[in-house]
């Protein structure tokens, strides 16, 4: 088949990805000639998803890995799967409700709504799998997972027993004790009404305000306030009635427990422990909180005093539970102010109590919410906060002195001290929405009881972390880890198998206070309830809608807790769900652990630590044995892509524009280990002109009679003895490279060898051999070199490879199923090598002699030997005719060097080019002098730049070290010049 003048990516990557699949080439076990298995687990991608610039990195990267080790003969198995998504499709779900004017989920109730997430799932859940497939991503889709597989509803094709592994462990946990149900802080999304992840939480910098405030100290007491410089000088004294405190949030001082002080801050000593009044709700009501210490307060920020309100903010939330202070929630599940509980007057009553030091008990019924505040929305009961506090006096204030323009009187006015600065502000990334700190019942898993093995795992090497680096952030965490909120207040998802029956007093049952049975099944449920409750009680489900039954009924009824699983508590599971794990697969006992997995740095807390524990405590067995963590893709000038800075760049995009190839290949390029891509569509581009390049070398072979698919050469020539060795040493190269994880060494390691030795050099120097005694062998040794390109670009280069392969021999099948090279060094011919590489040295040197001093390219040139010792004459001798063609000279002849030459040296041999008559010496003098200039300029500006400390001290690493091998480069370009000059000013 003849080949067509350029390679059509979009029509060959279709064509090639659909024979892949007509094949079955991806599937577990293909191509296996060894009994070594190699398994990957993709990141599951939100079933919501769709192709960003970063999933294109991840799975290119697991892609070349697996391609490599499938070519080599292992039995290979990447996973794919999705994510259920918990929020993101819940919210996708009800948007195309309401747009298509549709009842919200609660008027047509649960089951109704998880059905039309099913419908949703089968329409559109798959975009992300197709935009993988068209990176050329060599998954067993046959295999394709999905976390809610054989959850209650799912409709047929849906079957699996992802479901059932996740509820099994979770009755497991909770019959351990691992898993709990607790008051604690959470993060509350007030649009969605749940709590959510801290990676589901985006901080951002916005305008804020700090609000000061004075809270008078009880009965009227004062108190010497004297504030020291740090010399010990009294620099403020006077007696003060309060403490002031500073707020962005003044609507959560309704339910403050008390004001902190660091215990070393000696302006407050004389309070500590007194009480004093919070400056808001009704005045006979006026609640007392304690002064405490605590070190969570800095005593050089603000007042150094602060208000704890351990109900709505993490930090507070710490210090009242080190100091016994009562948690009062302010806010319901919308984030508006509380309507529910006590009266204001009783809620007051038991707060002060407390404040007093007795012992309330349970005080989730308090409210504390003034009743001109119940139901309103945060904000709005923000503004309403503070203007009640300032009309009472006792806002903090300043003196504001202002001069009249045209009569210039003065005008004295105090006014609130209100700091107007930027401040961080935590959103839920899907609703936009502030969030909010809330303490709410909700299910934990308790981490210290599971987290050491996982420890331990890392720390002698049983999965090794990758750069080292990212270990420190994997130890910090588990060390220091949290319980894990595994709840959330959604309807899609994994519903917590948790039933609640009423308790037994005096022969009825009290349905306000339950009893918990945790069971996988409602028979299993029911049989837990009747050995609870005996037999002469029957045993009945409540639905969520229902009424339950008198107490003194005979029927027990049980109601299920409505709360789902969060989704990372399901993909904690990945690695053993996807294999069939709780049943003793073959794959299973095949495939785990797994080898490796590629992700990124922002989940090694929140997924990989937490597969760890979960692997380890359920199966006794780490989940990977490496852990591979690449970097974020940035845009081109370093910055974070974001849609708002608009630098977003779609893969897809990049794919129809420069075919997948290129960006495959462009991103491992740039896949340093422990750096971060910056990537443009220009790097793209030149990665396409490599695509190009590879084509037009094969087209010029196929056009010499060059076929591939037959055996390795035994050439006599030296330039295709050479190339052979070339072609060991460079595979070398490559697998020693992958082995170790360093995608981008291999990637240019490859792109030198490929471009430059084979594309470049070896099409040069086999021109005139394929005229010789020497043409079958030059196209044998050039059709098994191509070959192995190929194969060996093949694992980052997928498409245009399997074009190429089918396009240049007769195969007995496609390349993704062809064998990778076996090559080693016994193949690099000393001689030969040495030879060839003394050749290009001298036709390069003369080249860029040429191209330095202007000579024009179509002057043909003596070459003028000065010097040259015996093995420099051989190779002079022995390759004449390819020196004279690709450096544009005449046959070599001794001579001396004189006037109007220049000198280039190679190992063991000086020659001297005449080119005085050639070229304009004066005018090549200005040019060169004029280029030196410049470049003198720009290394000047760059040198300032890096002696200023202030750049060296605010600078990125990364940019310091750009900007140090930019000067670098100019000074060797200016050296170069220098030495062009000297040899023009001796003409």
């Amino acid at each position: 088949m003849t080949m067509d003048k350029s390679f059509d990516a979009a029509d060959a990557e279709a064509r090639i990805a659909a024979e892949w699949e007509r094949r079955n080439a991806f599937a577990a076990g293909a191509n296996a000639r060894r009994s070594e298995t190699f398994t990957v687990m993709i990141p599951p991608p939100n079933v919501t998803g769709s192709l960003h610039i970063g999933h294109a990195l991840n799975n290119t990267l697991q892609d070349i890995l697996v391609r490599w080790h499938r070519m080599r003969g292992f039995d290979t198995l990447w996973q794919p799967g999705q994510d259920h998504a918990g929020i993101a499709t819940q919210m996708v779900v009800e948007r195309r409700m309401a747009e298509r004017g549709e009842p919200g989920r609660r008027e047509i109730g649960r089951d109704a709504f998880t059905a039309k997430i099913w419908d949703w799932k089968r329409e559109s859940g798959d975009t992300i799998i197709n935009q993988l497939k068209r990176l050329g991503a060599s998954a067993d889709w046959s295999r394709n997972a999905f976390t809610m597989s054989g959850a209650p509803g799912a409709p047929a094709g849906e079957e699996g027993n992802f479901h059932d592994a996740v509820i099994r462990v979770f009755v497991d946990l909770y019959n351990k004790g691992i898993i709990y149900r607790g008051k604690r802080l959470v993060n509350w999304d007030p649009h969605f009404e749940t709590a959510i992840s801290d990676l589901e939480v985006e901080n951002r910098e916005v305008p804020g305000h700090m609000w000061h405030f004075k809270y008078p100290l009880a009965g009227g007491e004062t108190y010497e306030y004297v504030e020291r410089d740090e010399d010990g000088r009294v620099t403020l004294r006077e007696t003060r009635d309060y403490i002031s405190i500073a707020t962005t949030r003044p609507e959560t001082m309704l339910g403050d427990g008390a004001v902190a002080v660091h215990p070393s801050d000696a302006r407050y000593a004389p309070i500590v422990g007194k009480l004093v009044e919070i400056p808001v709700g009704p005045k006979e009501h006026r609640r007392l909180i304690p002064i405490i210490t605590d070190e969570y307060p800095d005593p050089d920020f603000g007042s150094g005093a602060v208000k704890i309100t351990g109900a709505h903010d993490f930090n507070d939330y710490g210090v009242a539970m080190r100091n016994g202070i009562p948690l009062y929630a302010l806010m319901d599940g919308k984030g508006a102010m509380r309507a529910d509980g006590l009266s204001y007057a009783d809620s007051a009553a038991i707060a002060s109590r407390a404040a007093a030091g007795e012992d309330v008990g349970d005080v989730t019924a308090v409210n504390l919410v003034p009743d001109d505040l119940r139901g309103l929305d945060r904000f709005d009961a923000r503004k309403r906060v503070i203007d009640a506090i300032t009309a009472e006096g006792l806002a903090v204030t300043y003196l504001h002195r202002e001069i009249e323009p045209e009569t210039g009187a003065e005008h004295l006015e105090r006014r609130p001290v209100i700091d107007a600065k930027p401040i961080m502000q935590p959103f839920g990334d899907r609703s936009g929405v502030v969030i909010e700190p809330m303490l709410t019942d909700q299910w934990f898993v308790d981490t210290k009881r599971i987290v050491e093995p996982a420890l331990e795992a890392v720390r002698t090497g049983r999965t090794e972390i990758l750069p080292e680096q990212h270990k420190k952030v994997y130890f910090n965490w588990l060390e220091n880890i949290e319980p894990w909120t595994i709840s959330r207040q959604l309807w899609w998802g994994h519903q917590i198998p948790v039933w609640y029956g009423p308790s037994q007093k005096d022969g009825s049952f009290d349905y306000s206070e339950t009893v918990q049975f945790c069971a996988a099944t409602e028979q299993d449920v029911r049989n837990l309830a009747q050995a609870h409750y005996g037999d002469q009680v029957s045993i009945g489900f409540w639905d969520e809608g229902g009424t339950k039954h008198d107490p003194n009924s005979v029927v027990v009824e049980l109601h299920r807790d409505p709360d789902v699983l969060d989704t990372w508590f399901s993909s904690g599971l990945w690695p053993i769900g996807t294999l069939g794990w709780p049943e003793p697969t073959e794959e299973l006992k095949k495939y785990f652990p797994t080898d490796v997995l590629v992700t990124g740095f922002d989940i090694i807390f929140f997924w990989v630590a937490r597969m760890m524990m979960m692997q380890l405590e359920v199966v006794g067995d780490v989940p990977f044995k490496t852990v591979y963590v690449h970097g974020l893709v940035r845009d081109e000038k370093g910055a974070k892509m974001s849609k708002s800075k608009g630098n977003v760049i779609d893969p897809l995009t990049l794919v129809d524009a420069y075919g997948a190839d290129a960006l495959r290949f462009t991103l491992t390029s740039m896949a340093a280990m422990g750096r971060d891509p910056k990537l443009g569509p220009k790097h793209v581009e030149v990665n396409r002109n490599f695509v190009t390049k590879i084509w037009n070398a094969t087209r010029f072979a196929e056009m010499n009679g060059v076929r591939g698919g037959g055996a390795r050469p035994q050439p006599s020539h030296t330039v295709n003895r050479w190339i052979i060795g070339e072609t060991a040493r460079i595979l070398m190269a490559v697998d020693e490279a992958l082995a170790a994880y360093r995608f981008n060494d291999a990637a240019t390691g490859l792109y030198a060898f490929v471009w430059g030795k084979v594309c470049d050099w070896y099409v040069e120097f086999a021109k005139p051999l394929f005229d010789g005694d020497h043409a079958e062998e030059t196209r044998a040794t050039m059709g098994w070199v191509l070959d192995q390109c190929f194969a060996m670009l093949h694992p980052i280069m997928p498409f245009v490879t399997e074009e190429l392969w089918a396009l240049t021999g007769d195969r007995d099948r496609m390349l993704v199923h062809g064998d990778w090279p076996e090559l080693g060094a016994d193949l690099i011919d000393a001689e030969a090598d040495r030879q060839m590489n003394w050749v290009i040295a001298l036709i390069e040197g003369v080249r860029s002699a040429r191209a330095q001093m202007g000579v024009p390219a179509g002057a043909k040139l003596d070459l003028v030997v000065t010097e040259a010792d015996a093995a420099a004459r051989a190779a002079l001798a022995a390759n004449g005719p390819l020196i004279e063609r690709l450096a544009r000279v005449n046959p070599a002849a001794d001579g001396v060097a004189g006037k109007g030459m220049i000198a280039v040296s190679v190992q063991g041999a000086s020659f001297a080019l005449p080119i005085g008559d050639v070229i304009d010496v004066a005018a090549e003098t200005a040019r060169l002098q004029k280029a030196e200039a410049k470049l003198r300029k720009d290394a000047d500006g760059l040198s300032k730049r890096l002696s200023n400390p202030k750049f060296v001290e605010n600078a990125d690493a990364e940019v310091i070290e750009e900007t140090t091998g930019k000067l670098a480069a100019l000074e060797d370009d200016i050296a170069r010049l220098q030495a062009a000059l000297a040899q023009l000013a001796a003409m």
